[in-house]
């Protein structure tokens, strides 16, 4: 059974680096069965981006394998550093994407949480997964909303992450916060959105100390 692995890297042209065909090929010889890349592009330039850790989030590679420690040796040997963490996914929304490592028609939005110290991991588990969900979905223009609860790190330098969401919004999202929050234009919609979200996401901790990556979105199956 596959094992899914997040990875965040830093280095110099991230996007053409680790969409290369000789580093999927590469990967897949490793042993990935499915690799997904996220970088910051031309295409989301302007996004809204929170950057807790230093040097910020270069890209964010997932990958899919049995064994994830020789695909993410090979994707070390082509970034200046790595550091990951083994995941448990959850796909509250998970539309049909291409996989063909083509760009995905979105804004997808990678968000880094860490649990508040004076929150117990259960009570911030059923926060999280329970009670806001739904809030999320109800209250942004998501199409593809993906939770990644974070199980170990797998790199001895891996900075301290407790879980990785990653959202999808329409590219229009990119500029327009009426895109992004899905109130067709409508100001007291959007404002009522806002505070119903911003007020969940307080309850476990994911309006501070977070890093939010706006990136695009290539897609690897390799088996």
């Amino acid at each position: 059974m596959d094992s899914k692995a997040i990875a965040v890297v830093w280095g110099e042209d991230l996007s053409a680096t680790l969409r290369a065909a000789d580093l999927v090929e590469e990967c897949a010889a490793a042993g990935a069965r499915r690799l997904q890349v996220n970088v910051g592009d031309d295409s989301v330039a302007g996004a809204m981006r929170i950057d807790e850790l230093d040097p910020p989030i270069g890209g964010v590679v997932s990958v899919w394998a049995a064994d994830l420690a020789p695909v993410l040796d090979v994707l070390a040997g082509r970034v200046a550093r790595l550091a990951a963490w083994e995941v448990d996914e959850r796909a509250p929304l998970d539309p049909v994407l291409p996989a063909d490592g083509t760009r995905i028609e979105a804004l997808s939005n990678v968000a880094f949480l860490r649990r508040p110290g004076d929150l117990a991991r259960a009570d911030w588990l059923h926060r999280w997964l329970d009670e806001h969900t739904q809030v999320a979905i109800e209250t942004q223009a998501t199409f593809g909303y993906y939770q990644n609860i974070v199980g170990r790190p797998l790199t001895a330098d891996a900075p301290a992450v407790d879980a990785i969401v990653e959202e999808l919004f329409p590219m229009a999202a990119v500029s327009d916060v009426h895109a992004f929050y899905g109130s067709g234009g409508d100001q007291q919609e959007l404002e009522r959105r806002m505070t119903r979200m911003l007020e969940s996401v307080g309850r476990f901790g994911a309006d501070r100390n977070l890093d939010v990556v706006p990136t695009s979105r290539f897609d690897f199956v390799l088996g």
